[in-house]
């Protein structure tokens, strides 16, 4: 019977004992996701701790691939990257998700026919510093020809991270606070999407006077200024990961007017979004050569 102690042993032995962590896949998220496929806005890790799970997966590449992920095998998922499990045979998983403020954690029994009803939990993350080294060590991992040995002491370590976290959680946050940064996650999460002041005001239940008064409060960046730091830096992205076209990048990143994305990123950084693709390739060339 799955339950909140199940979950935290499997944590605890995949922490302890990275020798059976079987094999590290990456996800990627070209090309589109086909139905059905599960796709975020956010690092996931989905692992299997008991039988086995094929799946389909997206890429860099723009072709999607199979992968099957036996007892101890993980995919890991950097953010808008896409899978798609083929549930045909038992199996039970263990799914991270890497919120900014927080690990989210789930676990699924698939008896074959039907699933069990899934156990969730969640933990704040203590500051971004430790976790999000963790995750930009993973990700980098995916460009280079990291043996598998490093990719499994990296996943150990995010699942040592986390259960050091339920173990000891941090200090209870004032609502205010609170509400800020699940508002910060929500922006980071929907980024894509035509969000206003007002329509995430609406969102929480808030009126856009005092969504306003909240970034003054609690963050270093007014609302506008945040979402399009958001935007911006999801757009950097792409513009060096994928060959897209500046236009589909703009839209892909919440911008409807792509002259208007030319003019924040050139106001943000001094380039134009082409500019930027070019003095990064070529610099990347050099370090390489």
């Amino acid at each position: 019977m799955l339950d909140k102690k199940y979950l935290h042993d499997a944590l605890n032995h995949y922490a302890k004992h990275t020798e059976n962590i079987s094999h590290v896949f990456f996800a990627g998220s070209l090309p589109k996701p086909p139905q059905l496929a599960y796709q975020v806005h956010f690092p996931r890790v989905e692992m299997v701790l008991i039988g086995e799970l094929d799946m389909d997966v997206g890429s860099s590449q723009g072709i999607d691939t199979r992968c099957t992920l036996k007892q101890g095998g993980v995919l890991y998922l950097p953010a808008e990257s896409w899978n798609k499990p083929l549930w045909d045979k038992p199996v039970v998983t263990l799914t991270v998700m890497a919120g900014k403020q927080s690990f989210g954690m789930s676990l699924l029994s698939w008896d074959g026919q039907q699933f069990d009803s899934a156990i969730k939990e969640s933990v704040f993350r203590r500051g971004p510093r430790i976790g999000a080294c963790i995750l930009n060590a993973i990700e980098e991992a995916i460009k280079q020809p990291e043996s598998q040995e490093t990719k499994r002491l990296l996943i150990s370590s995010l699942l040592s991270h986390i259960l050091d976290l339920i173990e000891r959680p941090v200090e209870t946050i004032s609502k205010s606070h609170a509400l800020f940064e699940a508002v910060r996650e929500h922006l980071e999460q929907h980024y894509h999407e035509p969000l206003t002041r007002e329509s995430v005001a609406q969102h929480f239940y808030v009126s856009p006077n005092y969504l306003s008064q909240l970034f003054q409060k609690e963050g270093q960046l007014k609302f506008n200024e945040y979402l399009n730091h958001v935007r911006l830096e999801r757009a950097k992205y792409l513009l060096i990961e994928y060959d897209m076209k500046v236009k589909e990048v703009a839209h892909r990143c919440g911008f409807k007017d792509s002259n208007y994305f030319c003019r924040v990123f050139r106001n943000q950084t001094a380039r134009s979004p082409s500019e930027y693709r070019t003095q990064y390739l070529s610099s990347s060339i050099k370090v390489g050569g």
